[in-house]
């Protein structure tokens, strides 16, 4: 889990165990190669048809040349550990998927042992075929994605964030440059130096201050102000803690705020759709702190220890009403989002 993160970004895992891996079938894997060979022809008609990958280029070059401080060199050592952590990843997700995207579980065994050699892909014989080919086609978009953005290569994690792009997204190139939108928000998450984490969960700590000082308090007590505990929903954006369905809707909310954003919807005219409530980059962050003040009894009365919400925090996979966590988090935004 993350009772021990490792701040060494090559290794640093979400080293609890993952169900056997999450994600979907789609036409065949393309090559690492061959991906970023049509990067530059599927560019300009991807961002017109998935507005995600719209973020400005600027802030890109901005927060790249911030991060240089002698990490933009890489050497192929680097490369070889992010595909062995790759391959580890890959062969772990496990099959929700599969109610979503049937059509893409019915591989034949011949393509999907194909999909897998094209990639390396080894240690795969206790996988069924639709899940050989998922993790075959996990390799060659994360290995991709390594090569385009070698700031950040890959760290454990990212193939959550991927999973649930390509059980939707049917084409490879499609889903490469919506992963590429989306690492554009959550890439500071995968940072050696952790400066986008510390301030989420400095956000996070915030909100819980000022929604419920009792909780706080109890917190500060424990040490826990600073709800390190919470560090995983952070980093993989609640992918372990709800379900497949449940992500999809999480994100697709969140998505929305910030395309509200983009599209410059000021305060007056979202108020009257959502009692005043203005769309905002950090809905993830109120919904991470909706969730901690859910339990804020449990907390408050049976936990010691900081050890002990982590645990409560790790464990509530399943146990989440995505609705209610969702009307909780924009509750929050209402009567918070000024003093935050």
């Amino acid at each position: 889990c993350f009772e021990d993160v490792n701040v060494e970004k090559a290794s640093r895992s979400l080293e609890e165990p993952k169900p056997e891996h999450s994600e979907a079938e789609q036409p065949e894997i393309t090559m690492c190669d061959d991906v970023i060979e049509s990067m530059e022809e599927d560019t300009s008609e991807l961002i017109d048809a998935y507005p995600c990958i719209a973020e400005s280029e600027s802030s890109d070059s901005e927060s790249s040349d911030e991060d240089d401080s002698g990490r933009s060199s890489r050497t192929p050592e680097d490369f070889a550990t992010w595909q062995r952590i790759i391959r580890l990843d890959a062969i772990r997700a496990n099959a929700e998927w599969i109610s979503f995207s049937r059509d893409q579980a019915e591989v034949p065994k011949e393509k999907a042992l194909q999909s897998a050699a094209s990639v390396g892909l080894k240690d795969f014989d206790h996988l069924e075929p639709h899940m050989i080919y998922h993790a075959a086609r996990l390799v060659g978009l994360l290995e991709a994605y390594a090569i385009y953005d070698p700031e950040i290569g890959y760290c454990q994690g990212m193939s959550d964030l991927l999973s649930p792009i390509i059980a939707v997204m049917e084409e490879d190139d499609a889903a490469f440059w919506c992963f590429v939108g989306f690492m554009r928000k959550a890439r500071h998450n995968f940072r050696l130096d952790e400066v986008g984490i510390k301030r989420q969960l400095k956000i996070v700590s915030q909100i819980i201050k000022r929604k419920d000082s009792h909780l706080y308090r109890h917190l500060q007590k424990l040490q826990a102000e600073d709800c390190f505990f919470v560090y995983r929903m952070v980093v993989v954006l609640f992918r372990r803690e709800l379900t497949f369905e449940q992500t999809v809707c999480l994100w697709e909310v969140m998505w929305a705020d910030q395309a509200a954003i983009r599209a410059g919807i000021g305060r007056t005219t979202w108020g009257k759709i959502r009692l005043h409530a203005p769309p905002t980059d950090d809905l993830l962050l109120y919904a991470i702190a909706a969730c901690v003040l859910q339990r804020r009894k449990l907390i408050i009365e049976k936990y010691s220890s900081m050890d002990e919400i982590l645990r409560e925090c790790n464990s509530m996979a399943g146990q989440l009403d995505v609705w209610r966590l969702l009307d909780d988090a924009h509750d929050l935004v209402v009567n918070l989002h000024d003093k935050i």
